[in-house]
């Protein structure tokens, strides 16, 4: 019995080690996801390095497959020397999930304002959701996987799970 106690007393005091460290993750997390915003907003992704691994991958919002930072990084400031130029991003929520002590996935959704696509079709502003997963390397929170979709309003009505609620 006396093993039992102290065993239970020992998961007990781990507890809230094990969320302060969670909370500390989650805050890291957020906080390169406010890098990745600011990058948009400045329309500079110079600073990709200090949120990405070399690694990383980005599905964007119509299918393009960038394969490593470089590719990501070019990309994105293609764009953002020419269709987004003018557009800001508002973080609306980030929603954290740890895998494992060294992995996470997030969802991130976010508005971002009217642009004109390279063909001149005028774009109104739009909620968009971001599927992102972020590692700890050495000590850091990276983003290595990304993709983004459109939220469309006119579909949310048919969500079946709003119908299990």
């Amino acid at each position: 019995m006396k093993y039992t106690l102290a065993l239970l007393g020992f998961i007990l005091l781990g507890l809230p080690s094990r969320a302060q460290t969670e909370n500390a993750a989650v805050t890291a997390i957020e906080k390169q996801v406010d890098a990745m915003v600011g990058s948009w907003n400045k329309h500079d992704y110079s600073d990709m390095k200090t949120y990405a691994t070399e690694d990383c991958s980005w599905v964007n919002i119509v299918g393009m497959v960038w394969k490593n930072r470089k590719e990501v990084e070019y990309s994105h400031q293609f764009y953002h020397n020419n269709m987004f130029k003018h557009t800001t991003m508002k973080k609306k929520g980030v929603a954290v999930r740890l895998l494992n002590p060294s992995t996470a996935l997030v969802h991130f959704t976010s508005f971002v304002s009217e642009f004109t696509t390279p063909s001149g079709q005028k774009m109104p502003g739009s909620d968009n959701i971001a599927l992102l997963v972020f590692v700890k390397q050495k000590g850091k929170w990276l983003l290595t996987a990304g993709e983004n979709v459109v939220i469309d309003p006119g579909a949310q009505k048919y969500d079946p799970v709003l119908q299990m609620k």
